[in-house]
């Protein structure tokens, strides 16, 4: 099936509309705003919703495994992880941006009881932790790749150029 990424985007934003009296943490960039409504649980290390408004740009980044730039995967979990981190962190700053700019992250885990402590505290060394992405994490069978532990693919909103 195919997107029309324009009308997926316009159909993101506009899904992500808020009460007035939501906390609103610090941002980086004063077009994106990141809330935890009172009215929904607090999230553990992620936001509820993020909203995005004005003339920018979104960027979306495709799914990262653990493997570094020469193509090498990363052995145990822990390096896989930081790997995909690493990737996400050129890939938003191929385009301009840095880690703040990220607003999304979907996180694809072979293991997510195991896994899960270690891909929180590794991507905590990556994202604004007093505005954290919306974040959703999902444990799955297998990832594309043989040994692959962990897939995370981002959205990123920035400045208009």
């Amino acid at each position: 099936m195919r997107y029309d990424l324009s009308l997926l985007s316009l159909c993101l934003l506009g899904a992500l509309v808020v009460p007035a009296a939501a906390q609103q943490p610090q941002s980086s960039n004063p077009s994106v705003q990141f809330l935890n409504p009172p009215t929904m649980p607090k999230p553990p290390g992620y936001t509820q919703v993020v909203e995005a408004m004005g003339p920018g740009r979104i960027v979306y980044i495709a799914g990262q495994l653990g493997y570094d730039a020469a193509g090498k995967q990363g052995g145990d979990f822990r390096t896989q992880a930081t790997l995909v981190f690493e990737n996400l962190k050129a890939a938003v700053e191929s385009v301009g941006g840095h880690m703040d700019n990220i607003v999304k992250l979907n996180t694809y885990l072979t293991d997510i009881r195991t896994q899960l402590p270690i891909v929180r505290d590794i991507r905590d060394k990556y994202v604004n932790t007093a505005a954290p992405p919306a974040s959703t994490m999902l444990e799955i069978s297998k990832l594309a790749r043989e040994g692959a532990l962990i897939e995370v693919e981002a959205v990123a909103i920035l400045p208009a150029r």
